[in-house]
């Protein structure tokens, strides 16, 4: 069960980038976006830095977690 919800699928598409340019763009694999896209993967911070600025949208609006 994933911790998070991840809504990179969403903002990778208004940016009109496919998995492979954006996993291009940040420095990863096109799978890891593709994992990062189901929840399935927890990203490091710099992961997440760089992929909000890819999409242009802030760390919080792409990476929901639940508050404790």
């Amino acid at each position: 069960m994933p911790g998070f919800e991840c809504r990179l699928k969403k903002y990778r598409q208004q940016k009109d980038l496919t998995q492979e340019q954006l996993a291009m763009q940040v420095g990863v694999r096109r799978e890891t976006i593709m994992r990062l896209e189901k929840a399935q993967y927890n990203p490091s911070l710099k992961l997440a830095v760089d992929i909000s600025r890819a999409v242009g949208a802030a760390i919080e609006d792409i990476f929901i977690f639940p508050e404790q």
